[in-house]
């Protein structure tokens, strides 16, 4: 009897209206996002109680969920605020809460009644006698630890209910700490790690000093440049797609909701394709096309790794030993509408007349387009796009969609 492969959900994150509509426009079968407090990422923009109105509506005008992040671990004088924040939540139409404190599950079962509950990887769940537990709590998706290989969810799936859903990260930035419980931050800078506003000091800088000798440094190792003992590298799993499905994966969650619009809609674009291509042909060996590959280096990254997927990584411990990402291109425009052979667009860096630029539509392959020409929004011709996202023009025979990237290879 053949078997029919359950088709994962494409999760994408979120972190304003412009990055949901991206990943809305690129594939995303759900998105993940934060409100104004109670969420893990306190850097983006996030949704206050209109825009959670509003993303619900798109979100659903298109056949996509909306999984709202109550996430943080509160303290006590901040439960006052938390019913409302619930409710409103249920009556904006949020389809699911995105939760790791146990108490903040009683309220949610309270105040937001017949919203599904789903256990957020703070929680810690790392084997099926945790989640099964959760289930009895209500809870109707668990995201595991990152810590778990691919082995041990398989077990994990093979002793939860079938309707109890399991969802991963599987491409974006890793915590150096047990699924992203961490004080390194609190410590260091005042900053809550475990309240959203984590200062990253995994990524700094470190070396080695003597109490007698303040203001001396010694390396700890032989990199030029310091070394970066904590600092993990990104997660990138776009070759391993028919892998993560037969784990009994139901979500594959992309990391960023710090992430820039063009970086969700690069990242939600390339695995949907992988995966339908999978599914379009489901050998135990597919590999997506070279250029879907390609795409995971068209953004700013650190090395990639395949986190703890396939065992312990415990020859390098998944380290990047140089600080910062890794950037290869940039996006010079967006294209705000074609009409009979002109790109009209709005600049975000400088390109000249001459330049190759290639353009990142949805649901299309990814394209050249030779600026043979520039004008400025009078109609002028120009040499290049000097000014800050200045109003400009140039002739393509080929239509560019409007709401499209054109972006530039850097020179090497």
């Amino acid at each position: 009897m053949e078997t029919t492969i359950k088709k994962p959900e494409l999760l994408a994150p979120a972190g304003d209206l412009l990055r949901l509509r991206a990943a809305l426009d690129y594939g995303a079968d759900a998105v993940y996002l934060g409100g104004k407090i109670f969420g893990m990422r306190s850097a983006p923009d996030n949704f206050d109680e209109q825009q959670l109105q509003t993303a619900v509506t798109e979100c659903h005008a298109k056949s996509a969920k909306v999984y709202l992040t109550v996430n943080v671990l509160p303290r006590s004088n901040e439960l006052d605020d938390l019913p409302r924040f619930l409710a409103n939540a249920k009556d904006c139409g949020v389809d699911a809460l995105i939760i790791s404190d146990l108490g903040v599950l009683d309220y949610a079962k309270k105040y937001a009644p017949g919203v599904a509950i789903h256990i957020s990887t703070q929680a810690g769940v790392v084997n099926y006698a945790a989640a099964n537990a959760f289930y009895k709590l209500g809870a109707r998706r668990i995201v595991p630890a990152r810590e778990l290989s691919l082995e041990e969810l398989r077990v994990m799936r093979r002793h939860i209910p079938d309707d109890l859903e399991l969802e991963c990260f599987i491409h974006g930035a890793m915590c150096v700490s047990f699924s992203g419980r961490c004080l390194l931050s609190n410590y260091l800078t005042g900053r809550d790690a475990n309240h959203g506003d984590c200062a990253q000091p995994c990524r700094w800088k470190y070396a080695l000093a003597e109490e007698k000798r303040p203001g001396q440094y010694f390396p700890i190792d032989d990199f030029d440049g310091g070394t970066f003992i904590l600092n993990s590298r990104d997660m990138c799993m776009i070759d391993h797609i028919p892998a993560l499905i037969d784990a009994g994966i139901d979500s594959f969650k992309i990391e960023g909701r710090a992430k820039s619009e063009y970086y969700v809609a690069v990242v939600t674009n390339a695995y949907r394709r992988a995966i339908n291509g999978y599914l379009a042909d489901p050998k135990p060996d597919y590999a997506p096309p070279q250029w879907v590959r390609d795409e995971m280096e068209k953004v700013s990254f650190r090395p990639y790794c395949t986190g703890f997927f396939f065992g312990d990584p415990s020859d390098d411990a998944n380290i990047s030993l140089k600080g910062g990402y890794t950037r290869q291109w940039d996006v010079m425009a967006v294209c705000d509408r074609w009409d009979a052979g002109v790109a009209f667009c709005t600049q975000r860096n400088r390109f000249f007349v001459g330049d190759t630029l290639e353009v990142l539509a949805p649901r299309i392959d990814p394209f050249p387009v030779k600026v043979t020409a520039l004008q400025n929004a009078d109609g002028e011709a120009i040499e290049a796009t000097n000014h800050p996202m200045m109003a400009f023009s140039f002739p393509c025979e080929r239509e560019i969609p409007a709401g499209a990237f054109l972006r530039k290879q850097r020179d090497s």
